[in-house]
């Protein structure tokens, strides 16, 4: 340990003075030792200290010890460091089952794997460009004077993770309610595009609403001081007004149209438009007066 405490002195990752304390439990089995940084805890070169610590420090000196262990942990750069590795981690596992799961709710509800993988799509995209609009906004310091913030170059490590989640389950909310509107006219006969027509008209208005009323409340928080419920706040709305608008109300049925019987496959209703007669214009369908 004072191998330890000698390699930090000689080191400009750390703090010289006070030098740093090593104390021992009274069975002399543990010990502990707490060594500064001289860096800000969200910098590179704190996270370089930390580093340096677990890969040279600590194992060259504790580390030659026949059967000793060792850790190095801390309530601030340490935390830091390991809570984002663990988010980082998992997080692929989360996205992955909750994709799934609205892949298999939709392709049974439906009948269709076409709406099912164009739903994970969709949801996809949103929160890609939630994500984008919120690292734009407080990894930067253009909006800190809108906002009343002060930026600390990062967006918090729980958040993307909180969002996403989050934005599923409001999304897909008023998402099934959209797509409802659209196959409830598409079976009863009309064409296609004049079925997202329809569907779009008809819940245009509930869909705005509910979003608007949805910002609002997560507007709020960003009118916080505590730059983590601002950032919750400013993202949540963002994700909200970009997935309700954008997303819903033009990609949506865009592809929709686009993709035409075909978003429905493989059910009855995809082969729909197929069976169908073909519809015989007005004016032909007249029979010509008798003279």
């Amino acid at each position: 340990m004072t191998s330890l405490v000698q390699r930090t002195q000689r080191s400009g990752l750390f703090v010289h003075t006070p030098a740093p304390e090593v104390r021992t439990s009274k069975d002399g089995t543990v010990v502990t030792i707490a060594v500064g940084t001289r860096f800000d805890s969200n910098s590179e070169k704190a996270r370089e200290s930390l580093t340096a610590l677990r890969e040279d420090i600590a194992p060259g000196t504790v580390g030659r010890v026949r059967g000793a262990e060792f850790a190095v942990g801390g309530s601030d750069v340490a935390y830091d460091v390991d809570y984002r590795a663990n988010v980082v981690d998992k997080m692929p596992w989360v996205l992955g089952v909750a994709l799934l799961l609205t892949f298999l709710v939709m392709a049974i509800a439906f009948r269709s794997i076409m709406l099912a993988m164009i739903t994970v799509v969709l949801n996809v995209l949103s929160a890609v460009a939630s994500f984008g609009l919120l690292a734009l906004i407080f990894q930067r310091t253009w909006a800190e004077g809108f906002l009343d913030f002060e930026s600390t170059g990062r967006v918090v490590a729980w958040l993307p993770l909180m969002l996403f989640v989050i934005l599923l389950g409001l999304s897909m909310d008023y998402h099934v309610f959209v797509v409802s509107r659209i196959r409830e006219a598409a079976r009863g006969g009309l064409p296609i595009r004049e079925a997202v027509e329809q569907g779009i008209t008809r819940t245009a208005g509930v869909v705005t609403s509910a979003a608007v009323v949805m910002v609002s409340v997560f507007a709020l928080l960003a009118s916080l001081s505590f730059i983590e419920m601002k950032q919750m706040g400013v993202g949540m709305a963002c994700a909200v007004l970009l997935d309700a608008t954008l997303i819903r109300i033009v990609v949506l049925p865009s592809v929709v149209t686009l993709l035409g019987w075909k978003t429905w496959w493989p059910s009855r209703l995809a082969h729909q438009n197929e069976a169908r007669p073909p519809r015989i214009p007005a004016l032909l369908a007249r029979r010509a007066p008798i003279l």
